[in-house]
């Protein structure tokens, strides 16, 4: 996912980083482990996680969820098994295209995926939406950089909107490609990376407190000054084959891993 502009840079508020991944508990590995995931996807478990994130987030199968912007429904093949008994999870993005990746996997297994609510973020008159005030947790992987492409606005309307739909005392987690903080924040603008400082200064400009910092999905080999940005790692590989044995052995981005709440 693509381009950005200028950028918001504020000091980091001190929160704490946690030690250590975060006990998983039962009802998240056996979303993990559901044997409706598409086999590419589990393949990158070992970049993105899923499991100690999720703990980390502490979402559970009774939370109303919200994933935005979910793109080809990587996380959505997780959190449907997760909730469909006891919780409720919807995939809110852009209604004509944005939600394509999950209509598929209703199309491929209508019933794994019928409880899957589409909501349409940003939203037209007329569009299914997500009620304010109703979500426990709001999610969103790797999808910062994409709003930030469209301009600042973009990126404040993205994490008002977030805000709205989340319950006082509920969790907005934000996994992100992270950009070193000593990096020219013009690189902002095209590597697909982001500032933990702007990624922090969007949310708490929005009302959000930062509740902690994770680095399970850390990667200290991404030095993120790629030729193609971000999108020169895997499982892009946008430089096709030159170096590829390269870019695979240094493995998926470096990305931050946040957690605000909504105050009470």
């Amino acid at each position: 996912m693509r381009r950005l502009a200028p950028v918001l840079l504020l000091a980091l508020p001190l929160a704490a980083v946690a030690p250590a991944a975060a006990p998983v508990p039962a009802p998240i590995a056996a979303a993990v482990k559901a044997p409706t995931r598409t086999p590419t996807n589990v393949a990158r478990d070992r970049y993105r996680h899923p499991a100690e994130t999720l703990a980390f987030f502490g979402v559970k199968p009774t939370d109303t969820v919200v994933e935005v912007w979910p793109g080809g429904g990587w996380y959505t093949e997780i959190l449907a098994p997760l909730t469909a008994a006891r919780g409720r999870y919807y995939a809110a993005g852009p209604w004509e295209r944005g939600l394509n990746g999950v209509r598929a996997l209703q199309t491929k297994d209508a019933a794994s995926y019928a409880k899957v609510r589409l909501a349409a973020l940003p939203a037209a008159a007329g569009q299914p939406t997500v009620p304010d005030g109703s979500a426990d947790v709001v999610l969103t992987f790797r999808n910062v950089h994409n709003w930030r492409f469209g301009g600042e606005d973009q990126a404040r309307q993205m994490f008002a909107a977030m805000f709205r739909m989340l319950k006082p005392g509920g969790t907005l987690g934000v996994v992100e490609h992270r950009l070193p903080e000593s990096r020219d924040a013009a690189a902002e603008e095209k590597s697909g990376y982001m500032k933990t400082s702007s990624v922090i200064g969007f949310a708490t400009a929005a009302g959000f407190k930062l509740a902690g910092r994770s680095e399970v999905n850390a990667n200290p080999k991404d030095t993120a000054d790629w030729p193609d940005g971000v999108w020169t790692l895997p499982p892009s590989y946008a430089l096709k084959d030159k170096d590829r044995a390269r870019y695979a052995a240094i493995g998926e981005s470096d990305r931050m891993t946040l957690k605000f709440v909504k105050p009470r």
